[in-house]
């Protein structure tokens, strides 16, 4: 039994970054478990229903929202390992993973171009506690990463499909935030569908949604188009 851990939503404008962490042997796992981007919606779907309601699997998710994604005083890299991080905190804190000799091992997707220091970084921050010191509470983690652990390894395979599900799930509820629009769709920037939203809501708020990553580029487009729209009929 150990701990896989990946994330989902790294590169949308639109809504959080999901991490997700399962706690699990893989023989407690359905068969047809794979990366997430490999499954059918409603496949994903069975499949996080069939981890939640297992007895000897734990899961534990974490999200990171656009306003802490806009921070000038972070990145993405360092923000995918903070959020995998908090999700395998999370997992750390079941009743499942009190049975777990130390170290807990953790196999993560390296959200690293560097396998080895998206590692280091991981084990690093699995133990700060939010005021920055250790928090000696939790237990030791032997941490490895590598890419491609979603489709290779199943018990990560199962956390990409749990944080997927979870960031889906996220993004109908803030589509139900905005009932006057035609729907965000993926989120994604090369999404027509999210572009399309974005220019609509720019042009009636002069501004982007709350649910939208400010500092992403693509808000910059918007805005700037709007501007220069404004400009051309003045």
């Amino acid at each position: 039994m150990y701990l896989g851990v990946d994330e989902a939503g790294k590169g949308p404008v639109l809504g959080p970054m999901v991490a997700a962490a399962v706690l699990a042997a893989p023989a407690a796992l359905p068969p047809d478990i794979d990366d997430s981007k490999r499954l059918a919606p409603a496949r994903r779907e069975a499949i996080d229903a069939t981890l939640r309601d297992a007895a000897r699997v734990a899961v534990g998710v974490a999200f990171v929202e656009p306003a802490e994604i806009d921070r000038p005083d972070t990145d993405m890299n360092t923000l995918t390992v903070r959020g995998q991080a908090r999700a395998v905190r999370n997992a750390l804190a079941t009743d499942l993973a009190a049975e777990l000799d130390e170290p807990v091992r953790v196999v993560a997707d390296a959200g690293d171009t560097s396998e080895a220091r998206f590692a280091r970084r991981l084990s690093e921050f699995v133990r700060e506690s939010g005021d920055g010191t250790v928090d000696t509470d939790l237990p030791a983690v032997d941490v490895s990463a590598s890419h491609g652990a979603d489709e290779a390894d199943p018990v990560v395979g199962a956390a990409s499909v749990v944080a997927k599900v979870a960031r889906d799930a996220r993004m109908a509820s803030i589509d139900d935030d905005y009932p006057g629009y035609d729907g965000l769709g993926s989120g994604y920037p090369s999404d027509p569908a999210t572009r399309s939203f974005l220019r609509a809501y720019v042009a009636d708020h002069g501004a982007v949604p709350d649910c939208a990553r400010r500092s992403w580029a693509t808000c910059d487009d918007v805005l700037a188009a709007a501007e220069q729209s404004g400009l051309d009929e003045f």
